[in-house]
């Protein structure tokens, strides 16, 4: 009879809760208000490109030599919207 009390309690169930709980962080109650989510800004969006490794060499290159000239919040980013401004589209190769 005492031995069905022992073997009735699992006691690694507890250690499981306790892993669970102060390790890994208390599991969220499903009653607890959720997070409303913070407003995305609208005025610019990430977006992923492909470059060729020399192609981004002289990108770096670029910034490095405006950063140089004083200019500390050069980028890779801020450069291209630069050219973009200057960009003229009759000076386009047609093969591009």
């Amino acid at each position: 009879m005492k031995e069905d009390k022992l073997m009735a309690h699992d006691p690694l169930s507890d250690a499981d809760a306790i892993l669970s709980e102060e390790y890994y962080g208390k599991r969220s109650d499903a009653t607890a208000p959720k997070r409303a989510k913070a407003a995305r800004p609208t005025h610019y969006k990430v977006i992923c490109i492909s470059m060729y490794t020399k192609d981004l060499l002289r990108l770096d290159a670029l910034v490095d030599a405006l950063k140089a000239r004083g200019m500390t919040k050069a980028s890779r980013s801020a450069l291209i919207r630069a050219a973009l401004d200057q960009v003229d589209l009759d000076k386009i190769p047609r093969g591009m």
